[in-house]
């Protein structure tokens, strides 16, 4: 009877691969509303593997387990098997990695994280609506402890986020600052929401949305510039505009510091000036004894007309030693000019000298 038995089942199994594939069933799992891989891709990866439609091939000629394995190697399956039914259909049973994160490294790259930390690039088919990150400190396939331990941040955080709508709709991005920290920024309002590390998510969120449910409501949505809930059993809020009242009178300081410095400097330059000129106008006596010799000199006006008397000083009127007082007195009061530095003689009208009776 045993042996009967066995050649019954190698008989059955004998003509069950000598029938042909009829038809092929595909089923894709593990993903709700994002289909980053789709039947089609399925199905035009198994023809690929076949290098032909398996579609009427003797199922013998199958080799189940090499296709599970190729199919795997595809970044957005997670799992695969396949098997034959009662009906010779072939069944694809697809598990699909499902991302929970979309992260923006500081290099540039952005891709999403599953809920097995992998790396997945993105998709030209779909976008899927997750809590963005910003700021990842790397971009590297293999990660080292500190930055598998913040993915792994990531993660609980994103997937606290989607378990309740008022968290999705309130917050924008999540932003990892260089303490390995995170900060929120709200949709809603311009202020920064101050997170801190992953510990204790719930308790946080609860306080955030107590205080956004409670207080936001009342005071209006921008009237904090900073909320910090990383605190236990406490929400820390900054009143916007008190800091900016004491920046502005800062610079409003240092504005009139430049003024005043500039006041001085336009000072300093303008008493430079004033010397310089009366360097360069000062008259000696030399300049006054030759202005009184080149006077005497000068001749009457040759004209029709009846002169008109008037007495012409002459270097006689003046007599030597005069000069010589004149010019002891004014070489004491007057800076010495260079002698690189020739004077200007300055001409004066006749009339300027008072006549000598």
């Amino acid at each position: 009877m045993g042996a009967g038995t066995i050649v019954l089942l190698v008989a059955a199994i004998q003509a069950k691969e000598a029938k042909c594939c009829k038809g092929i069933e595909i089923n894709i799992n593990g993903v709700n509303n994002n289909f980053f891989v789709d039947k089609n891709d399925i199905l035009n990866h198994l023809i690929a593997i076949e290098k032909t439609n398996p579609v009427g091939k003797p199922i013998g000629s199958f080799n189940l387990r090499r296709l599970e394995t190729e199919l795997e190697k595809d970044i957005w399956v997670k799992g695969a098997e396949l098997f034959f039914d009662n009906n010779e259909v072939l069944q694809v049973m697809v598990e699909e990695r499902e991302p929970i994160a979309r992260v923006f490294s500081t290099g540039g790259t952005t891709f999403y994280v599953d809920n097995d930390l992998t790396m997945l690039p993105l998709s030209e088919k779909f976008s899927a609506r997750l809590p963005v990150f910003t700021g990842f400190p790397s971009d590297k396939k293999v990660l080292s402890a500190a930055d598998s331990t913040l993915l792994s941040d990531i993660r609980m955080l994103s997937l606290a986020i989607q378990e309740d709508s008022f968290y999705m709709a309130l917050i924008e991005q999540v932003d990892i600052n260089l303490n390995r920290q995170f900060e929120f920024i709200p949709k809603l309002g311009n202020q920064i929401i101050v997170f801190g590390n992953a510990s204790n998510i719930s308790e946080k969120l609860r306080k955030l949305k107590l205080f956004y449910q409670e207080v936001m409501v009342k005071a209006g949505w921008s009237n904090y510039s900073v909320i910090n809930v990383e605190y236990k059993n406490q929400v820390i809020a900054k009143i916007r505009g008190a800091e900016d009242v004491k920046a502005d009178s800062l610079r409003a300081l240092q504005i009139m510091q430049v003024i005043v410095d500039r006041a001085q400097k336009n000072s300093s330059d303008s008493l430079q000036t004033m010397m310089k000129d009366n360097e360069r106008n000062s008259v000696d006596s030399s300049m006054i004894q030759q202005s009184i010799q080149r006077d005497d000199n000068v001749e009457p006006p040759n004209t029709n007309e009846k002169p008109i008397p008037q007495v012409v000083p002459t270097v006689q009127s003046v007599t030597k030693p005069a000069v010589k007082d004149v010019q002891k007195k004014l070489d004491k009061s007057l800076p010495v000019k260079k002698e690189t530095e020739q004077p200007k003689a300055v001409m004066k009208k006749k009339n300027d000298y008072t006549p000598i009776p």
